[in-house]
């Protein structure tokens, strides 16, 4: 294959849109978000992750499937953690069967201000990816997001 290959070429354009759809989506969620309820998509993001934590067999994430989890470097997700704490939004605690590891839990005003912020989320969302599906190139993605199945 060569760099001029059609099939490099139509590949390269693939990701190109994917790129400039992700780019559109999340510039307007982070709009809203911010807007509405002081908060970055990043910051929202987290709170969701972590709100999704449980008791009980593998409930609780350690700060690298966290990081996995929100697409940050360990070393920035720390530094996000730190800043949502820092606003009562979360709360670091040693874990109880390994006080080396420590866990973070979201805290009622975290789980208050994600409640209020979902919607705004939810529907910043939904009017970024309809305004994609007016863009010839971006369409097709669309429908592939839109017929995605919910996770388990």
């Amino acid at each position: 294959m060569t760099a001029t290959d059609p099939a490099l070429t139509a590949l390269a354009q693939g990701w190109c849109a994917l790129s400039l759809l992700h780019g559109r989506i999340e510039a307007h969620i982070e709009r809203a978000l911010q807007a509405g309820h002081d908060l970055s998509v990043r910051e929202y993001s987290l709170l969701d992750v972590l709100s999704r934590q449980h008791d009980g067999e593998g409930g609780h994430l350690q700060m690298k499937q966290v990081a996995d989890a929100v697409v940050l470097s360990q070393s920035a997700t720390t530094r996000l953690v730190t800043r949502l704490e820092d606003r009562g939004l979360l709360a670091r605690y040693l874990c109880p069967t390994d006080r080396r590891g420590i866990y973070t839990n979201v805290t009622e005003a975290g789980l208050k201000l994600l409640a209020e912020a979902r919607p705004t989320n939810d529907t910043a969302l939904r009017e970024a990816l309809d305004t994609a599906a007016r863009s010839p190139e971006l369409a097709p993605l669309v429908r592939v997001v839109e017929s995605l199945p919910a996770p388990p």
